[in-house]
């Protein structure tokens, strides 16, 4: 019972940390384009990462492992952080904070369209009801509630955000098939992303400071988003009877998350946002499409 209720601490702590990194990255982009906020969040993680791996003494099994496992992470890290991050970022750039988390949010939808193809998975009448609520949400956050006309607020944006969404579900796919270990194999897929990411800003734009709050900012997302707090969530689910205890505190994520937009960016929080959230969140509830994916997202 004590491990529980420690559980239950180290799960609240990664949940109101992954709540204000929306609110992070909104601000770092009032300076930063979305590469150059790239740039600097995954060196934070990037470094973190690797004060992790010479902590646990993991760095010494790097050069153990077998070439296949270097071109395996060249392959992950190209898609998270590198393609990932791009496309989340960019979203963020064009939307209102309340509206890119909403839209990222559906990344456990995504997935489980794409297992029905990639992992020979079935999907049930309980599946299709619960896609059709979180779609439905989707469609009165795009359209600010003006779900007559279709007409999208920032049409763009929108696809950037769908897009993140498919990509981290892409991405959460391949990784569940990699037998590796979690911390070295991130570490490796941050280290060739970097690289990626390095050469992408160089050849777009260039590496700037700005000022101290954007880039304090940049480093918080490094730190938070990608980094120590899928540490802290993975000590949680290890100290839980069952991941399911604490894997559901995941949903308060968006919700707490629209709290710090408004009291921390002033965003006036919309009547459509509020609506769409709880209907996304009440299709993955429905059918519980949650604690696998929902396992992997948190680091486990």
């Amino acid at each position: 019972m004590k491990n529980q209720k420690q559980a239950y601490i180290y799960a609240g702590i990664a949940v109101v940390l992954w709540s204000t990194v929306a609110t992070s990255m909104k601000i770092a982009l009032q300076s930063y384009s979305f590469m150059q906020l790239l740039f600097w969040s995954s060196a934070t993680a990037l470094l973190i990462l690797g004060i992790l791996m010479v902590a646990t003494k993991k760095f010494g099994n790097l050069i153990r492992l077998p070439a296949k496992a270097f071109l395996k992470s060249a392959l992950y890290g190209a898609i998270n952080p590198f393609l990932y991050y791009i496309i989340l970022f960019k979203a963020y750039e064009l939307l209102p904070a309340q509206e890119a988390q909403a839209l990222n949010y559906t990344w456990p939808i995504m997935l489980s369209l794409l297992a029905v193809p990639l992992l020979n998975q079935k999907i049930s009448f309980k599946n299709v009801v619960a896609i059709g609520i979180s779609f439905i949400g989707v469609l009165i956050i795009a359209t600010g509630g003006n779900l007559i006309n279709l007409s999208f607020s920032n049409g763009q944006g929108v696809v950037f955000g769908l897009a993140s969404a498919v990509i981290w579900a892409l991405f959460w796919i391949f990784n569940i098939k990699d037998e590796r270990d979690e911390l070295s194999k991130l570490f490796l897929n941050f280290l060739f992303g970097f690289i990626y990411i390095v050469i992408a800003l160089l050849l777009t734009s260039e590496i700037v400071f700005v000022n101290l709050k954007s880039w304090l900012s940049a480093v918080y997302v490094g730190f938070f988003e990608m980094g120590i707090t899928f540490v802290i969530w993975s000590i949680a689910l290890k100290k839980s009877i069952t991941a399911a205890k604490v894997s559901n505190l995941v949903y308060l994520v968006p919700f707490l998350s629209l709290v710090v937009i408004y009291f921390i960016l002033e965003e006036p929080i919309r009547l459509p946002t509020i609506i769409g959230l709880f209907l996304i969140v009440g299709g993955l509830t429905f059918d519980k499409i949650s604690f696998r994916q929902l396992r992997f997202r948190s680091g486990d």
